[in-house]
Protein backbone atom coordinates (compact mmCIF):
# COMPACT_ATOMS: atom_id res chain seq x y z
CA UNK A 1 0.00 0.00 0.00
CA UNK A 2 1.16 3.37 -0.58
CA UNK A 3 2.51 5.43 2.49
CA UNK A 4 3.43 8.26 1.60
CA UNK A 5 3.87 9.63 5.39
CA UNK A 6 6.41 6.09 6.63
CA UNK A 7 8.12 6.85 3.13
CA UNK A 8 8.77 10.70 3.39
CA UNK A 9 10.31 10.27 6.80
CA UNK A 10 12.36 7.10 6.52
CA UNK A 11 13.78 9.00 3.39
CA UNK A 12 14.66 11.80 5.51
CA UNK A 13 16.79 8.95 7.51
CA UNK A 14 18.67 7.55 4.54
CA UNK A 15 19.34 10.97 3.42
CA UNK A 16 20.39 11.46 7.68
CA UNK A 17 22.35 8.57 7.39
CA UNK A 18 24.57 8.75 3.79
CA UNK A 19 25.03 12.87 3.75
CA UNK A 20 26.26 12.37 7.14
CA UNK A 21 28.79 10.19 6.68
CA UNK A 22 29.79 12.32 3.68
CA UNK A 23 29.70 15.24 5.23
CA UNK A 24 31.48 14.14 8.71
CA UNK A 25 33.65 11.17 7.85
CA UNK A 26 33.95 12.24 4.02
CA UNK A 27 33.10 9.14 2.81
CA UNK A 28 30.36 7.42 0.46
CA UNK A 29 27.84 5.61 2.06
CA UNK A 30 28.22 2.53 -0.50
CA UNK A 31 26.79 -0.25 1.06
CA UNK A 32 27.69 -3.08 -1.07
CA UNK A 33 31.38 -2.47 -0.57
CA UNK A 34 30.71 -1.66 2.90
CA UNK A 35 29.39 -4.87 3.69
CA UNK A 36 31.83 -6.84 1.55
CA UNK A 37 34.72 -5.24 3.30
CA UNK A 38 32.74 -5.71 6.73
CA UNK A 39 32.88 -10.00 5.76
CA UNK A 40 36.02 -9.80 3.88
CA UNK A 41 38.17 -6.82 5.10
CA UNK A 42 36.58 -6.04 8.17
CA UNK A 43 38.00 -2.81 9.94
CA UNK A 44 36.93 -1.04 13.54
CA UNK A 45 36.87 2.75 11.91
CA UNK A 46 35.37 2.12 8.33
CA UNK A 47 32.79 -0.88 7.28
CA UNK A 48 32.00 -2.50 10.87
CA UNK A 49 30.77 0.52 12.62
CA UNK A 50 28.40 0.93 9.99
CA UNK A 51 27.15 -2.59 9.60
CA UNK A 52 26.86 -2.68 13.27
CA UNK A 53 24.79 0.20 12.84
CA UNK A 54 22.67 -1.02 10.50
CA UNK A 55 21.63 -4.59 12.18
CA UNK A 56 20.90 -2.82 15.15
CA UNK A 57 17.98 -0.68 13.65
CA UNK A 58 15.65 -3.67 13.59
CA UNK A 59 16.15 -4.45 17.28
CA UNK A 60 15.05 -0.38 18.49
CA UNK A 61 12.10 -0.33 15.88
CA UNK A 62 10.81 -4.32 17.07
CA UNK A 63 11.11 -2.45 20.91
CA UNK A 64 9.63 0.85 20.14
CA UNK A 65 7.22 0.15 16.81
CA UNK A 66 7.24 -3.18 16.05
CA UNK A 67 4.48 -2.71 13.49
CA UNK A 68 7.13 -0.98 11.15
CA UNK A 69 9.11 -4.13 10.83
CA UNK A 70 8.21 -6.29 7.54
CA UNK A 71 6.33 -9.28 7.39
CA UNK A 72 8.66 -11.73 5.71
CA UNK A 73 8.02 -15.42 4.01
CA UNK A 74 8.71 -18.07 6.24
CA UNK A 75 11.82 -19.30 5.12
CA UNK A 76 13.50 -20.89 8.75
CA UNK A 77 13.51 -24.09 7.65
CA UNK A 78 13.64 -24.00 4.01
CA UNK A 79 11.32 -26.40 2.19
CA UNK A 80 13.09 -27.81 -0.52
CA UNK A 81 16.72 -27.59 -1.93
CA UNK A 82 15.44 -25.23 -4.94
CA UNK A 83 14.30 -23.06 -2.16
CA UNK A 84 18.16 -22.90 -0.61
CA UNK A 85 19.65 -22.55 -3.82
CA UNK A 86 17.01 -20.02 -5.28
CA UNK A 87 18.22 -18.15 -2.10
CA UNK A 88 21.64 -18.56 -2.98
CA UNK A 89 21.77 -18.26 -6.28
CA UNK A 90 19.96 -14.53 -5.67
CA UNK A 91 22.70 -13.39 -3.31
CA UNK A 92 25.63 -14.35 -5.84
CA UNK A 93 23.74 -12.61 -8.70
CA UNK A 94 23.55 -9.23 -6.24
CA UNK A 95 27.15 -9.77 -4.66
CA UNK A 96 28.33 -10.38 -8.33
CA UNK A 97 26.59 -7.63 -9.93
CA UNK A 98 27.78 -5.08 -6.82
CA UNK A 99 31.02 -5.60 -7.29
CA UNK A 100 31.28 -5.54 -11.10
CA UNK A 101 28.99 -2.84 -11.07
CA UNK A 102 30.90 -0.47 -8.05
CA UNK A 103 27.81 -0.51 -6.43
CA UNK A 104 24.06 -0.65 -5.57
CA UNK A 105 21.02 1.58 -4.36
CA UNK A 106 23.13 3.06 -1.98
CA UNK A 107 26.29 3.95 -3.54
CA UNK A 108 24.96 4.53 -7.16
CA UNK A 109 21.32 6.09 -6.66
CA UNK A 110 21.08 7.48 -3.37
CA UNK A 111 24.82 9.03 -3.22
CA UNK A 112 25.81 9.16 -6.76
CA UNK A 113 22.89 10.94 -8.53
CA UNK A 114 23.14 13.13 -5.92
CA UNK A 115 26.68 13.92 -6.55
CA UNK A 116 25.75 14.39 -9.96
CA UNK A 117 27.73 11.33 -11.30
CA UNK A 118 27.53 10.24 -14.57
CA UNK A 119 28.84 6.67 -14.22
CA UNK A 120 26.30 6.58 -11.44
CA UNK A 121 23.70 7.46 -13.47
CA UNK A 122 24.72 4.97 -16.07
CA UNK A 123 24.59 2.36 -13.25
CA UNK A 124 21.60 3.55 -11.77
CA UNK A 125 19.85 3.25 -15.80
CA UNK A 126 20.87 -0.16 -16.20
CA UNK A 127 19.97 -1.97 -13.37
CA UNK A 128 16.92 -0.05 -13.00
CA UNK A 129 15.77 -0.54 -16.27
CA UNK A 130 17.05 -4.55 -15.84
CA UNK A 131 14.90 -4.52 -12.54
CA UNK A 132 11.93 -3.20 -14.20
CA UNK A 133 11.98 -5.23 -17.18
CA UNK A 134 12.87 -9.12 -14.77
CA UNK A 135 10.15 -8.11 -12.27
CA UNK A 136 7.27 -7.87 -14.42
CA UNK A 137 8.33 -10.22 -17.57
CA UNK A 138 9.30 -13.19 -15.48
CA UNK A 139 6.80 -15.31 -14.59
CA UNK A 140 7.89 -18.65 -12.47
CA UNK A 141 5.05 -20.87 -13.10
CA UNK A 142 2.90 -18.47 -15.29
CA UNK A 143 2.71 -16.63 -11.97
CA UNK A 144 3.66 -13.09 -11.73
CA UNK A 145 6.41 -11.76 -9.21
CA UNK A 146 4.28 -8.50 -7.79
CA UNK A 147 1.82 -9.67 -5.16
CA UNK A 148 -1.54 -7.77 -5.08
CA UNK A 149 -2.50 -5.73 -2.12
CA UNK A 150 -5.23 -8.03 0.12
CA UNK A 151 -7.77 -7.27 -2.48
CA UNK A 152 -7.64 -3.59 -3.17
CA UNK A 153 -5.53 -1.61 -5.33
CA UNK A 154 -1.84 -1.05 -4.18
CA UNK A 155 -1.82 2.82 -5.01
CA UNK A 156 -4.20 3.32 -1.64
CA UNK A 157 -3.22 5.58 0.79
CA UNK A 158 -2.18 4.03 4.44
CA UNK A 159 -1.15 6.52 7.09
CA UNK A 160 1.01 5.60 10.27
CA UNK A 161 -0.75 5.52 13.82
CA UNK A 162 -0.31 7.80 16.27
CA UNK A 163 2.98 5.64 17.86
CA UNK A 164 4.27 5.09 14.55
CA UNK A 165 4.45 8.71 13.79
CA UNK A 166 5.58 9.64 17.03
CA UNK A 167 8.50 6.84 16.89
CA UNK A 168 9.26 7.77 13.52
CA UNK A 169 8.93 11.63 13.60
CA UNK A 170 11.31 11.89 16.32
CA UNK A 171 13.70 9.63 15.13
CA UNK A 172 14.00 12.26 11.91
CA UNK A 173 14.22 15.19 14.35
CA UNK A 174 16.60 13.45 16.26
CA UNK A 175 18.57 12.46 12.98
CA UNK A 176 18.80 15.72 12.12
CA UNK A 177 19.81 17.31 14.82
CA UNK A 178 22.93 14.98 15.58
CA UNK A 179 23.96 15.36 12.11
CA UNK A 180 23.41 18.92 11.76
CA UNK A 181 24.09 20.57 15.57
CA UNK A 182 25.64 17.65 17.53
CA UNK A 183 28.31 15.94 15.92
CA UNK A 184 29.93 19.08 14.58
CA UNK A 185 29.60 20.33 18.59
CA UNK A 186 30.35 17.94 20.43
CA UNK A 187 33.13 15.74 18.75
CA UNK A 188 36.85 16.32 17.31
CA UNK A 189 38.58 14.52 14.72
CA UNK A 190 40.03 11.09 15.87
CA UNK A 191 39.40 7.38 14.95
CA UNK A 192 36.81 6.82 17.94
CA UNK A 193 34.74 9.71 16.83
CA UNK A 194 35.18 8.82 13.25
CA UNK A 195 33.74 4.96 14.79
CA UNK A 196 31.10 6.34 16.57
CA UNK A 197 29.65 8.65 13.75
CA UNK A 198 30.07 5.40 11.48
CA UNK A 199 27.82 3.42 13.71
CA UNK A 200 25.51 6.33 14.10
CA UNK A 201 24.91 6.84 10.32
CA UNK A 202 24.10 2.82 9.47
CA UNK A 203 21.87 3.19 12.63
CA UNK A 204 19.71 6.07 10.72
CA UNK A 205 19.98 4.63 7.64
CA UNK A 206 18.90 1.58 8.55
CA UNK A 207 15.79 2.87 10.33
CA UNK A 208 15.76 5.25 7.06
CA UNK A 209 15.12 1.94 5.31
CA UNK A 210 12.33 -0.16 7.41
CA UNK A 211 10.37 3.27 7.43
CA UNK A 212 10.50 4.43 4.02
CA UNK A 213 9.57 0.24 3.11
CA UNK A 214 12.94 -0.44 1.35
CA UNK A 215 13.52 -3.16 3.82
CA UNK A 216 9.93 -5.00 2.43
CA UNK A 217 11.00 -7.28 -1.01
CA UNK A 218 7.29 -6.74 -1.97
CA UNK A 219 6.78 -3.47 -1.38
CA UNK A 220 9.70 -3.04 -3.80
CA UNK A 221 8.82 -5.28 -6.89
CA UNK A 222 5.29 -3.49 -6.47
CA UNK A 223 6.95 0.18 -7.18
CA UNK A 224 7.76 -1.78 -10.44
CA UNK A 225 4.51 -2.90 -11.23
CA UNK A 226 3.13 0.28 -13.06
CA UNK A 227 4.27 -1.34 -16.41
CA UNK A 228 2.09 -4.28 -16.49
CA UNK A 229 -0.43 -3.73 -14.27
CA UNK A 230 -1.13 -0.60 -12.33
CA UNK A 231 -3.29 -2.27 -9.78
CA UNK A 232 -0.66 -3.44 -8.37
CA UNK A 233 1.69 -0.39 -8.30
CA UNK A 234 2.80 1.29 -5.20
CA UNK A 235 3.87 4.43 -5.78
CA UNK A 236 5.91 5.12 -2.34
CA UNK A 237 9.37 4.61 -3.27
CA UNK A 238 9.15 7.59 -5.82
CA UNK A 239 9.14 9.78 -2.34
CA UNK A 240 13.05 8.45 -1.77
CA UNK A 241 13.92 11.05 -4.77
CA UNK A 242 12.10 13.75 -3.18
CA UNK A 243 12.72 13.51 0.13
CA UNK A 244 16.24 11.53 -0.05
CA UNK A 245 18.13 12.26 -3.14
CA UNK A 246 16.55 15.64 -3.37
CA UNK A 247 18.08 16.57 0.46
CA UNK A 248 21.52 14.83 -0.83
CA UNK A 249 21.78 16.89 -3.81
CA UNK A 250 21.15 20.29 -2.26
CA UNK A 251 23.69 19.43 0.59
CA UNK A 252 26.22 18.06 -2.14
CA UNK A 253 25.95 21.13 -3.84
CA UNK A 254 25.89 23.49 -0.62
CA UNK A 255 28.71 21.78 0.38
CA UNK A 256 30.55 21.52 -3.07
CA UNK A 257 33.39 19.65 -0.97
CA UNK A 258 36.68 19.52 -1.74
CA UNK A 259 36.28 21.92 -4.74
CA UNK A 260 37.33 24.99 -4.69
CA UNK A 261 35.11 27.75 -2.35
CA UNK A 262 33.15 24.29 -1.09
CA UNK A 263 33.93 22.40 2.58
CA UNK A 264 37.52 22.34 2.89
CA UNK A 265 37.45 19.00 4.42
CA UNK A 266 34.90 17.00 6.37
CA UNK A 267 34.45 17.15 10.61
CA UNK A 268 35.96 13.80 11.61
CA UNK A 269 39.01 13.82 9.69
CA UNK A 270 41.04 15.59 7.49
CA UNK A 271 40.17 14.99 3.77
CA UNK A 272 37.34 14.00 1.40
CA UNK A 273 37.41 9.53 0.24
CA UNK A 274 35.06 10.09 -2.74
CA UNK A 275 35.41 7.82 -6.13
CA UNK A 276 37.53 9.34 -8.53
CA UNK A 277 36.61 6.82 -11.58
CA UNK A 278 34.66 8.23 -14.19
CA UNK A 279 32.50 7.30 -17.39
CA UNK A 280 36.17 6.32 -19.15
CA UNK A 281 36.32 3.67 -16.37
CA UNK A 282 33.04 2.22 -17.83
CA UNK A 283 33.74 -1.41 -19.57
CA UNK A 284 31.57 -4.16 -19.70
CA UNK A 285 32.41 -5.71 -16.53
CA UNK A 286 30.44 -2.59 -15.45
CA UNK A 287 27.29 -2.69 -17.31
CA UNK A 288 27.24 -6.69 -16.50
CA UNK A 289 27.26 -6.37 -13.27
CA UNK A 290 24.49 -3.73 -12.89
CA UNK A 291 22.27 -6.30 -15.35
CA UNK A 292 23.40 -8.87 -12.92
CA UNK A 293 22.25 -6.87 -10.15
CA UNK A 294 19.41 -5.43 -11.66
CA UNK A 295 18.13 -9.12 -12.14
CA UNK A 296 18.60 -9.96 -8.86
CA UNK A 297 17.05 -7.09 -7.22
CA UNK A 298 13.97 -7.73 -9.87
CA UNK A 299 13.44 -11.33 -8.76
CA UNK A 300 13.88 -10.67 -4.98
CA UNK A 301 13.17 -7.24 -4.06
CA UNK A 302 16.27 -7.08 -1.94
CA UNK A 303 19.39 -5.35 -2.25
CA UNK A 304 22.41 -5.50 0.46
CA UNK A 305 21.06 -3.03 2.52
CA UNK A 306 17.60 -4.81 3.11
CA UNK A 307 19.28 -7.96 2.79
CA UNK A 308 21.35 -6.94 6.04
CA UNK A 309 18.34 -6.03 8.26
CA UNK A 310 16.42 -9.61 6.87
CA UNK A 311 19.65 -11.61 7.70
CA UNK A 312 18.93 -9.96 11.57
CA UNK A 313 15.43 -10.81 11.77
CA UNK A 314 15.72 -14.61 9.68
CA UNK A 315 19.30 -15.42 10.15
CA UNK A 316 18.91 -19.24 8.65
CA UNK A 317 17.65 -17.05 5.35
CA UNK A 318 21.04 -14.53 6.12
CA UNK A 319 23.32 -17.34 6.27
CA UNK A 320 22.76 -18.69 3.01
CA UNK A 321 21.55 -15.17 0.96
CA UNK A 322 25.18 -13.65 2.56
CA UNK A 323 26.85 -17.54 1.60
CA UNK A 324 25.71 -16.49 -2.13
CA UNK A 325 26.50 -12.77 -1.71
CA UNK A 326 30.35 -13.59 -0.80
CA UNK A 327 30.82 -16.37 -3.32
CA UNK A 328 29.53 -13.30 -6.10
CA UNK A 329 32.41 -11.00 -4.38
CA UNK A 330 34.84 -13.80 -4.83
CA UNK A 331 34.15 -14.70 -8.16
Amino acid sequence: MFTPIHTSLGALLLFGGSFGLLLHNGKVFGISSLLSGCLLRPSLEDNVPIIAGLASSPALVSFLAPSLIPTYPDTVSFSSWTSVLSTLGLGLLVGWGTKNGKGCTSGHMLCGLSRLSPRSLIATSVFFTTALLTANLVRPGGKSLIPPCDGVPCYMPVYPSTSELAVMASSTVLSLATNLVLVPRLLTPSRQSRSLFAYLAGLQFGLGLLFSGMADPHKVIRFFAFLTDPSRFDPSLALIILFGIGPSLCGYLATNPGQPGGKAKPTLTERWSLPTLTVADIDWRFIAGAVAFGVGWGLSGTCPGPAVLRAVLQPTWGAVWLGGYILGNMI
